[in-house]
């Protein structure tokens, strides 16, 4: 019997020769030397949550959701230790509990802790980086089935590379992150003009501890998105479940079914993109930061999402809208812009320098190729890098002079795992193929 495995979208699929279910290093270790033995390629997977088959599994899939656990938690110091499979909708509340919190989150909240910072997933901020980040200390089990460790002063080098590593370099057991104490956050909804936010977007951007901004091309509205930072201490005045759902349009019990009138009737998809633009309602709430930064997105879609220097941002949208409306696109989904701050690590979308990131989506059920096709092409004429996790076709070739420390990244997979016992049709398409690889 064939064990069948989907991605959260249902846009990437496997069918491994062995789904295996470690509960740590030791029994990922027996794992690889048997896959090895057996002449089978491994691949650690998570929530599934990526939108890119980066850990699509054709032989060895492993499953780390026993690896789920917290290892160590020092509320002094804020250094927590916790299993590879951790999902962040778990870690978060564990967190609380002892007084801590991730500096930055991302918007979503399903994916594990290792998917999470092995494919560069971020926030929104000019004063912080990715998740990836926030690493310390990470336990890798390598190809020739040793485990290690890596951080800033062990193998300095592996640390750089393998905490935005694709699963290329290795399988993480255990991540050690450098939290921060426990803080609340103000958010504020406000709809505003797109021209005055492609004016303002800078400093908007650098005005506020958070900024992020919605924007249905086919409508002249966005919705903004502003987060301020506080003491845990105060009063918290959050949203309800169901007003949550009832008032944001992207999440709304009703949206899928306008997505699915869209998709049956394609002349209907402007009107109802300019509805649900006008329908994204100002609101303000207080919570604790882990419930303000990652919302439901029950509604399911595709999504590309390419990080361009910051500079070009409004040029690239403008770009994007103007393609949209010349070539009469329907496009059912929001574009969503965010910013982040530079970091050092080498296959980061943020490496050496401050990006802002613009994700494209579309309706699941809707033609998407087209679409894609040209914002990649628009965003990649700015320098745009593809995020890890999310729909893209470039290769090695396209890819390599967008990131400074590529060859380096490159030469430490072939030396790590010259037979290309991590990898798969993605990696070998992005980074190449392993030397050895047959």
């Amino acid at each position: 019997m064939t064990n069948a495995w989907r991605n959260w979208a249902g846009n990437e699929q496997a069918h491994p020769v062995r789904v295996a279910r470690p509960a740590d290093a030791d029994e990922v270790a027996a794992e690889v030397a048997a896959a090895v033995r057996d002449g089978h390629r491994v691949k650690a997977v998570g929530s599934g949550h990526s939108f890119s088959p980066t850990a699509v599994a054709p032989g060895v899939q492993l499953q780390l959701d026993r690896m789920n656990q917290p290892l160590s938690v020092d509320a002094e110091s804020g250094l927590v230790t916790v299993g590879a499979g951790m999902p962040l909708w778990q870690l978060n509340p564990l967190l609380a509990e002892h007084g801590l919190a991730m500096e930055i989150l991302g918007d979503i909240d399903r994916q594990t802790i290792s998917g999470a910072i092995s494919t560069g997933t971020h926030g929104s901020s000019t004063r912080f980086g990715g998740i990836a980040t926030q690493v310390r200390a990470l336990e890798l089990v390598l190809a020739d089935g040793s485990v290690t460790r890596c951080s800033a002063t062990e193998q300095p080098e592996l640390f750089a590379a393998a905490r935005v590593g694709l699963g290329a370099l290795g399988v993480i057991t255990k991540v050690t992150l450098q939290c921060v104490p426990l803080f609340a956050m103000r958010a504020q909804d406000t709809q505003q003009p797109v021209a005055e936010v492609l004016r303002d977007m800078q400093e908007l951007a650098d005005g506020h501890d958070h900024f992020e901004f919605f924007w249905f091309p086919h409508s002249e509205v966005s919705l903004t998105r502003r987060f301020t930072r506080l003491p845990a201490t105060t009063p918290l005045t959050p949203v309800g479940a169901l007003s949550a759902r009832l008032d944001d349009a992207l999440n709304g019990p009703g949206f899928e079914a306008l997505c699915r009138i869209g998709t049956r009737f394609p002349a209907t998809v402007r009107p109802i993109a300019r509805f649900a633009a006008k329908a994204m309602s100002a609101r303000e709430w207080t919570d604790l930061s882990y419930k303000i930064f990652a919302s439901s997105r029950p509604v399911r879609f595709l999504e590309g999402e390419f990080a361009i220097p910051r500079e070009h941002a409004a040029d690239a949208l403008r770009e994007i809208k103007s393609w949209i409306d010349r070539n009469d696109e329907r496009v059912s989904f929001p574009l969503e812009i965010r910013f982040v701050a530079a970091d050092d690590i080498w296959l980061s979308t943020a490496q050496g320098r401050e990006n802002c990131y613009i994700a494209f989506h579309q309706y699941h059920r809707m033609p998407h190729e087209r679409y894609f096709r040209a914002c990649q092409d628009i965003l990649s004429s700015y320098g745009g890098r593809p995020h890890w996790g999310k729909m893209h076709d470039l290769d090695a070739t396209a890819l390599r002079p967008r990131y400074e420390h590529f060859d380096a990244f490159v030469a430490l997979r072939d030396k790590l795992d010259p037979t290309g016992l991590f990898a798969n049709p993605y990696l070998d398409r992005v980074l190449g193929k392993a030397p050895q690889a047959r």
